[in-house]
């Protein structure tokens, strides 16, 4: 036999007190018995049957487990890609503290709340750049995000769909990769995103390859520092970066992925989670494990039915 729970401070205290009170009340008892010239043996039984039930339900608590059933335990994977956008507009501090800072904390929780899939880094700007291919090694791959930064686009966009075309590639050319469920994660702002070619989506489509857009800023914007002043354009005027919310929506769309904006609070998070895990998975491991079963509630009828007895059948404490 084998214990779900293993004995308390909690359980001991509560076995003490017991104990103790009801030695006591037994010995007031003969004591009363004594002095009125009678016999109280009648509590003996009584004691040993409460003594019983308290014993039984201190097993139930315990959780014992005796007996071996088999159980087929399947393990689902998934292989994400995470594409990050480091184009200058994502130092816009409309997402305290910037865009960019907020995205590479919201991917630790993201990856923490995901143990058993792969995930994969790819920064995108100019031209996309593989910085983490697909690996279970999440703390590899947090670090890695935590050394993003944003790089100046020389010609002033951001090529997104070449990444997530390079992240398509990337998932269908693992061999590792032919099981699991495949997904594609970008972080965004949309911002002077170059129009993606019908046939990358089209192809995400056939391979069931779901693309989730997340939009990081807001509507209002915000300007960008650059040392002590901003950022402006070819006529000197300050730039104000806005989250392009409609491309990324219809990004997603044309895949049958997602849309969702970040928040402040992250709240957005649960959600994009709730997505990732309602993805089409397969089955990459299954095995047979022995496992105890739980039988507390065997212990549990046993103290039920003595409690009812005690109650039920009634005793005379004293005889005059």
């Amino acid at each position: 036999m084998t214990w779900l729970y293993s004995i308390s401070t909690t359980e001991i205290i509560f076995a003490i007190i017991f104990l103790v009170l009801y030695l006591a009340f037994l010995a007031r008892t003969f004591w009363l018995a004594r002095r009125l010239k009678t016999s109280a043996r009648a509590v003996i039984p009584k004691f040993f049957l409460r003594s019983s039930y308290f014993i039984l339900i201190f097993i139930a608590l315990l959780g014992p487990s005796f007996g071996v059933s088999s159980q087929t335990v399947r393990s689902e994977g998934r292989d994400l890609f995470i594409l990050v956008d480091v184009s200058r507009s994502m130092d816009a501090t409309d997402v305290v503290p910037t865009r960019l800072e907020r995205v590479k904390f919201d991917l630790r929780q993201l990856t923490d709340s995901l143990p058993g899939d792969r995930f994969g880094l790819i920064g995108v700007a100019d031209d996309p750049f593989l910085l983490t291919p697909l690996t279970n090694d999440h703390s590899a791959l947090q670090q890695t995000a935590q050394a993003l930064g944003t790089n100046f686009s020389a010609s002033g966009g951001t090529h997104l769909c070449r990444a997530v075309e390079m992240a398509r590639q990337k998932l269908l050319s693992d061999p590792s990769a032919r099981q699991a469920a495949k997904g594609i994660i970008l972080f965004s702002d949309g911002e002077n995103a170059n129009s993606c070619d019908l046939s990358i989506t089209a192809s995400l489509r056939a391979y069931h390859i779901s693309l989730m857009t997340v939009g990081v800023g807001t509507q209002t914007g915000s300007t960008i520092r650059k040392g002590n002043d901003f950022i402006r354009d070819n006529n000197g005027q300050i730039v104000r970066s806005r989250l392009d919310a409609a491309f990324l929506t219809g990004l997603s769309k044309q895949t049958n992925g997602r849309y969702v904006q970040a928040d402040p609070n992250g709240r957005y998070l649960d959600e994009l989670i709730q997505t990732i895990r309602g993805l089409r998975s397969a089955v990459t491991d299954e095995s047979q494990v022995a496992v105890a079963t739980n039988k507390y509630y065997y212990f549990l009828i046993g103290a039920v039915v003595l409690l009812a007895l005690d109650l039920i059948v009634t005793v005379r404490t004293f005889r005059l």
